[in-house]
């Protein structure tokens, strides 16, 4: 038992946390201490953070192999074999698996890891992306109309002339991402006067902003 706890502490949760919380608390240190966001000349952090990861990815597997043992069959049968969890250890993602112009309109695609995936000018008009993580994804001149981005990860994401008309972008991560020539017509951005989006180091030259002004 005191081994499960120190998964939980590893994940900064109490003891006990549902596997919501667990799932949350994982994307959360997930985007924290990924490797892709230290800096390429600071080996030691680097190191730290991949070490950092791998626990991470240790703790929520073994959590949710307990969870699941809880919600086995009945006790009266005979329990099936339990096959120890394999750890996931840390690989950099395979670049730009290639998904360019396919159609994945109104797909639900929540909490899905599509990091590195090259998706140009593919079709995800109305899809829900809730969570997703997309850090360095390619959708240049992807249709994104009406999509839903909810507190989705687009880190250094490539959007150059994508259409992001009326997307619910509230909770994004944008921070680093090339907006250039995107059409953000009325996109959701704010609540009242606050800016909902991050949008630190993203390029904006020539995309048109939710209220239909170009930016400069």
């Amino acid at each position: 038992m005191r081994e499960m706890e120190q998964y939980y502490r590893v994940l900064e949760l109490e003891p006990g946390a549902s596997l919501e919380e667990v799932n949350q608390a994982y994307k959360d240190l997930a985007f924290i201490w990924h490797p892709d966001r230290i800096p390429q000349d600071n080996q030691r952090l680097k190191e730290k953070a991949q070490k950092k990861l791998q626990a991470i990815n240790e703790a929520r597997e073994k959590l949710r192999s307990l969870k699941a043992a809880k919600h086995q069959t009945p006790y009266h049968s005979p329990p099936p074999p339990v096959k120890k969890p394999q750890t996931r250890i840390y690989q950099p993602p395979k670049p730009n698996p290639d998904l360019s112009g396919k159609d994945f309109s109104h797909a639900n695609l929540s909490n899905r890891d599509l990091s590195g995936r090259n998706m140009s000018y593919a079709n995800l008009s109305g899809a829900n992306l809730s969570d997703t993580f997309m850090h360095k994804v390619i959708l240049r001149g992807a249709n994104l109309s009406h999509t839903n981005l909810f507190r989705a990860n687009l880190l250094l994401a490539d959007l150059r002339e994508a259409n992001l008309r009326n997307a619910n972008l509230i909770g994004a991560d944008l921070s680093g991402a090339d907006l250039r020539g995107a059409d953000l017509t009325g996109a959701r951005v704010r609540c009242g006067d606050r800016l909902l989006v991050k949008l630190i180091g993203a390029k904006l030259s020539g995309a048109i902003m939710p209220d239909g002004t170009v930016h400069q």
